[in-house]
């Protein structure tokens, strides 16, 4: 039943003393999520299945995963290619980093109080759009935007072309390869955001093993995390407009 396969995986997980940091917080929600998402069932609804008897394909892919979470160390994400940012969930996979932005959190009240007139932003910067998420959150938050999305990773913007098509915003965001603002010497936007990666060396040598499945360069940002932040601040002036935040 599933709540067998439920108690195997926690076991499964709690004695490989795996590290939950990519959307669950525990080994418990974590074997909910993949079980559920494995056998296409409600991701909110566990408790009426939990009795469930499992046909043998069934149990040896529910065993799989299982596997490949707890030996292998394999983010969750990456196993379902699905990682949800509030009511939003994007394709990922191992080309870019799995979401979990504060930025988002602020995007759901449209940047308040920084942005006073949402309405006003026609043209925004995502930079290090990575799997293109915070561009979406954006497009949604500013429907007026018009927005870039760079990253220097040719891999992870198919990814983000991915996600761009699936919320159909083919007509709002543009994706662009860039190593931050080097290929845009005369763009001006009312709004930049960015995630950019800022772990720094000695952060990145300690690192959990889950970590290691994401793309290093959408991590580690020189010896003190700071390299891509620097650059970021100083130039970023010279890409806005004069009321552009």
């Amino acid at each position: 039943t599933i709540r067998d396969l439920l108690r195997f995986a926690v076991s499964q997980f709690n004695q490989a003393g795996l590290h939950f940091g990519h959307g669950s917080s525990n080994a418990y929600d974590e074997a909910a999520y993949l079980i559920l998402k494995t056998l296409h069932l409600p991701l909110d609804q566990l408790e009426p299945f939990l009795d469930a008897r499992l046909i043998d394909t069934e149990c040896t892919q529910v065993l799989d995963v299982i596997e490949r979470r707890a030996a292998g160390r394999v983010p969750a994400a990456y196993l379902t290619h699905e990682a949800w940012l509030g009511d939003y969930s994007f394709y990922v996979d191992e080309r870019v980093i799995i979401p979990r932005s504060f930025i988002a959190e602020l995007l759901q009240t449209q940047l308040s109080p920084w942005v006073t007139d949402p309405d006003y932003i026609s043209s925004a910067l995502d930079l290090c759009t990575g799997s293109g998420c915070l561009a979406i959150l954006m497009a949604h938050s500013f429907e007026n935007a018009h927005i870039d999305a760079i990253d220097i990773s040719i891999q992870a913007l198919a990814v983000a072309h991915k996600n761009v098509q699936d919320y159909g915003l083919e007509n709002r965001i543009h994706l662009i390869e860039s190593d931050l603002f080097s290929t845009l010497p005369d763009r001006q936007y009312d709004l930049i955001i960015s995630n950019p990666p800022y772990v720094n060396a000695e952060s990145m040598a300690q690192l959990p093993q889950e970590y290691r499945h994401e793309p290093q360069n959408a991590l580690a940002s020189g010896i003190d995390g700071l390299d891509a932040t620097h650059l970021i601040l100083q130039q970023a002036a010279l890409h806005l407009t004069d009321d552009g935040i």
